[in-house]
């Protein structure tokens, strides 16, 4: 990865991030709470991926969808910021992030008392 793509990568996640806040106030979904955990862009810039941590995890699929469906708003309003930063807007994918989640079943696992690591 390019510093190019870095820089560009960190500037996408903090613009996604204000975005979904405004997304999130705009459906009413105040107990829920989704953060931007990385975004990654092609070398391109033709597509970035959007990699999203939401809790509870249980509402994720949920949210998801809601996102996936308001993708051309979204797309539209982060054109809006990034017109003087990019002359090409990127296709935007949307992800779960569930890292919080594995490390989460891997310390009960090993806290579990039939934890074969402690034998």
């Amino acid at each position: 990865m390019t510093n190019r793509q870095k820089k560009i990568n960190a500037l996408l996640q903090q613009d996604f991030a204000e975005i979904l806040h405004l997304f999130l106030h705009r459906h009413n979904l105040k107990k829920q709470v989704v953060s931007v955990t990385a975004v990654r862009v092609t070398p391109d810039l033709q597509i970035a991926k959007v990699y999203l941590s939401i809790f509870p995890f249980s509402e994720a699929k949920h949210i998801l969808s809601l996102i996936e469906e308001e993708r051309g708003k979204i797309k539209s309003t982060f054109a809006k910021r990034i017109r003087n930063q990019l002359r090409v807007v990127p296709d935007l994918l949307f992800y779960i992030d569930d890292s919080l989640q594995q490390i989460e079943k891997i310390d009960q696992s090993l806290h579990n008392p039939e934890n074969p690591l402690k034998s």
